[in-house]
């Protein structure tokens, strides 16, 4: 074979191999930008803030609870009301997770997100360096997603930083053991873990509807402040008119109306309807909004 031929060859090959890495970079850039977000967005004093509030909230509640059954009496509705499984506590110390996520699950956690959410396109046109992270090849629609995945990630984490806070105070503070579902059946501990855990993965998916909301309010200003607070007054106006017995025939499409159906995780056996239609709902507010932000944001005119 002669030298030309060889050479021929040879540049097909690389003419083959050229497709697969630049691919190869696009992923690398593309992982990049979501790292380089995470640390962004966790390294900020306003996040490590709101997730030291959150973790902060089961401690409370443990104290409280201790505090209040030192006579022993119980805790719970005969003494004033309280937080689901608040009952439950001085009983077997995982409790306090489920307690504490149910404490903050109406407005701390959702708050939390709406302040992140609401920052997320608004704080960086407010800042001055959209523009500079759109000349970066990752286009309008990858970097809202990338923006996206990054505050689904707080989501997570924000629900985590709360059960391992109550788990944590819980048997520090509390005996541990097989627990009692409110069907009355016991469980293991180490299902109750489980269940603990499939728990606060379902209220991290919870919230992705508050996320969407939030993404799309972002992108409508340049001002962070006026995108979180907007989110965050939308979350507790419509926290409201979940309250409103007339307006029961639209509350179930209410991203918050079946939130605290993780309840239903400690039946025996699961009742599965309410949990389904709250990942439904979840799902609808997440395409709907999320289909807003991005028609938003692909059209409009980034001047900052």
């Amino acid at each position: 074979m002669s030298q030309a031929e060889v050479n021929a060859v040879k540049g097909r090959g690389e003419l083959r191999d050229k497709p697969q890495r630049t691919a190869g970079r696009r992923t690398t850039f593309y992982g990049t930008l979501f790292r380089n977000e995470l640390l962004t967005t966790f390294r900020r004093w306003r996040t490590l803030a709101l997730l030291a509030v959150l973790a902060a909230v089961p401690i409370l509640v443990g104290i409280a609870v201790k505090i209040e059954t030192s006579d022993g009496s119980s805790a719970g509705p005969g003494r004033g009301g309280g937080p689901a499984f608040i009952s439950q506590i001085t009983n077997n110390g995982l409790f306090l997770v489920f307690t504490a996520l149910a404490a903050t699950l109406p407005f701390f956690l959702p708050m939390a997100i709406g302040v992140i959410a609401g920052d997320a396109i608004a704080g960086e046109a407010n800042s001055g360096t959209l523009r500079y992270l759109l000349v970066a090849p990752a286009g309008r629609t990858r970097l809202l997603l990338t923006k996206y995945a990054t505050v689904m990630a707080f989501c997570l984490v924000a629900t985590l930083v709360v059960a391992v806070s109550a788990l944590t105070v819980g048997a520090l503070l509390f005996p541990l053991g097989d627990l009692t579902t409110i069907s009355g059946t016991q469980i293991s501990f180490t299902e109750g873990l489980g269940r603990a855990l499939l728990i606060a993965l379902i209220v991290a998916v919870s919230l992705i509807g508050v996320a969407a909301l939030g993404l799309f309010v972002s992108t409508l200003t340049s001002s962070g402040i006026a995108a979180m607070a907007t989110t965050v007054g939308l979350l507790i106006t419509i926290q409201i008119l979940d309250q409103i017995p007339q307006l029961h025939a639209i509350q179930p499409y209410f991203f918050s109306h079946y939130w605290l159906s993780f309840a239903d995780l400690m039946r025996d056996p699961v009742y599965w309807d309410d949990l389904v239609k709250n990942l439904e709902i979840q799902a609808l507010y997440a395409a709907v909004f999320g289909s807003a932000a991005w028609a938003r944001f692909t059209a409009k005119d980034i001047t900052a």
